[in-house]
């Protein structure tokens, strides 16, 4: 009996989350092939086509960072740090990277006719020297495969803890060139890695691999599809690549959204997720806040818009007339500094603390161009979790707190738990803050500081949230050499050892 499913029929009732069902609308229904994969996200009901080709592809790389990982175990650290200071030659070359470079200008100029935005996408000097900065890190780096962490003597015998490689970690990266030295800094604790990038940067991707990546793989000696990219321009890769289940870790950096669909497909396949992106910085003025310093760390955390930038700015009631004309001047200054208008949002009822002028119409910057709308608008205290994608208008939300106490008690109940800045000179409060705010990143300044080769010296592969709960064993910042396991290996003396 052949129970697999060809076709679907529009109205198809589909059966999610235990309880609740969802209907196959017209265009799936059109889209779907004989051999296609139809993933049901169990907590949102979004219904998932992936075509045959594309699990194809995926469950193929995949299948060689499989076998990639079995042999690497024989791999020395010195044939690794080979690798890392080859790939980084070869992007440093001037003849491997011409292709590299000419592939670069042929997806930002794609990109700049569909009228996308290029900022993230263009292969810049600093970013090709960012590059090689990061795999040269990973170069330096010890490896940890193979470390004893405790040794547990007995008569006779002995357990030793030994750090040890997790296995194929499969990432999905948004459209940024420089992702290559992020991904491969795995390979450093004793990982595979299979990664997707987003496809306006796909162009650049392959002439990467093929001119600097897999040559410097060969030269230091290291198994074939120990990197391996998911040649792919469809978002359905992403899916199909973190429904394997030979993975041992799925990574996904990008937008809130598309990140979190990402995590439910791997989480509901059975393999364990690190989820970045999503963010949205939190700041919160106290009663003993330094106004000066409290102006310029609103300042310093709107330069540009990643998961780290500021996104919400809390004022206790009792000193909110004296700090929001420096927290909107601050805000003022960042949109001049881009030469564009600042959005702004403030809570019902705040209202009040915003001039009148700020509520004119102006031009603001998008992603998809100029736009004319309010410069100022209110939104309802429970929105107080969106986080704005802005791409040159920076974009925050303002809103006062009766007490810190309260800010804490919103943020933990309505932001995606990334980081979080008091601004208050009572060391007694600071301390309070960090002990009940539920957040793996917290400080007393600016939020931009979040990232890893800033503040731990190491290339990051993401920044996890905790929105999903508490990481297990781990911080927020996930690096290459931050993904291993632990096995455990007995070593015996006594033949005559028995229990």
């Amino acid at each position: 009996m052949d129970d697999r499913l060809t076709r679907l029929t529009p109205g198809m009732a589909i059966p999610y989350g235990g309880d609740r069902v969802t209907l196959v609308t017209e265009e799936l229904a059109a889209a779907f092939a004989p051999g296609d994969r139809l993933v049901v996200v169990q907590s949102t009901g979004d219904l998932l086509c992936i075509p045959a080709t594309d699990w194809e592809i995926a469950a193929n790389a995949v299948d060689r960072a499989h076998r990639a990982f079995a042999a690497l175990g024989e791999a020395t650290d010195q044939q690794i740090t080979d690798f890392y200071g080859a790939f980084a030659g070869r992007l440093l070359d001037a003849s491997a990277f011409a292709p590299i470079a000419e592939a670069n200008q042929a997806d930002v100029e794609r990109a700049q006719a569909r009228g996308q935005t290029s900022t993230r996408l263009v292969l810049s000097d600093k970013m090709r020297s960012d590059m090689v900065d990061g795999l040269n890190t990973w170069r330096d780096a010890a490896s940890g495969r193979g470390e004893i962490i405790e040794k547990a003597p007995h008569q006779g015998w002995e357990a030793q803890l030994i750090r040890s490689g997790l296995g194929v970690v499969g990432f999905v990266f948004e459209g940024r060139p420089n992702v290559f030295a992020d991904a491969t800094g795995v390979l450093r604790s004793g990982n595979t890695v299979v990664f997707r990038i987003g496809s306006a940067a796909l162009g650049t991707a392959r002439a990467i691999v093929e001119h600097a990546l897999d040559p410097a793989l060969a030269e230091a000696g290291l198994p074939e599809g120990a990197v391996t990219l998911v040649d792919s321009p469809s978002r359905a890769s992403g899916w199909a690549l973190f429904s394997q289940p030979k993975l041992s870790l799925a990574v996904a950096r990008g937008s809130g959204q598309a990140v979190g669909q990402l995590g439910a497909v791997a989480r509901q396949s059975g393999i364990s997720v690190s989820l970045h992106g999503t963010g949205g910085g939190w700041m919160v003025a106290g009663p003993n806040a330094d106004a000066a310093r409290f102006a310029k760390a609103v300042r310093h955390s709107l330069d540009r818009k990643v998961c780290n930038t500021l996104n919400v700015c809390a004022l206790v009631r009792s000193r909110a007339e004296e700090l929001a004309p420096l927290f909107l001047d601050a805000l003022e200054e960042a949109a001049r500094s881009r030469g564009v208008n600042p959005k702004l949002w403030v809570t019902e009822g705040d209202e009040g603390l915003v001039p009148s002028h700020w509520f004119r119409s102006g031009t603001v910057t998008r992603a998809e161009g100029s736009v004319t709308e309010p410069i100022t608008e209110t939104l309802p205290h429970s929105r107080l979790g969106v986080e704005w994608e802005w791409e040159e208008s920076p974009e925050v939300t303002f809103t006062t707190v009766d007490s810190v106490e309260q800010a804490v008690e919103w943020f933990n109940t309505l932001s995606p738990k990334l980081v979080v800045s008091l601004i208050d000179e009572d060391p007694a409060s600071q301390q309070r803050f960090y002990e009940t705010v539920d957040a793996p990143f917290v400080g007393n300044g600016f939020t931009r500081w979040v990232d890893g080769q800033f503040a731990l010296n190491r290339p990051e592969l993401g920044l996890s949230n905790w929105e999903g709960g508490r990481l297990f064993g781990r911080g927020g910042v996930l690096s290459g050499d931050s993904v291993f396991t632990i096995r455990t290996r007995m070593i015996q003396d006594d033949p005559d050892l028995h229990r």
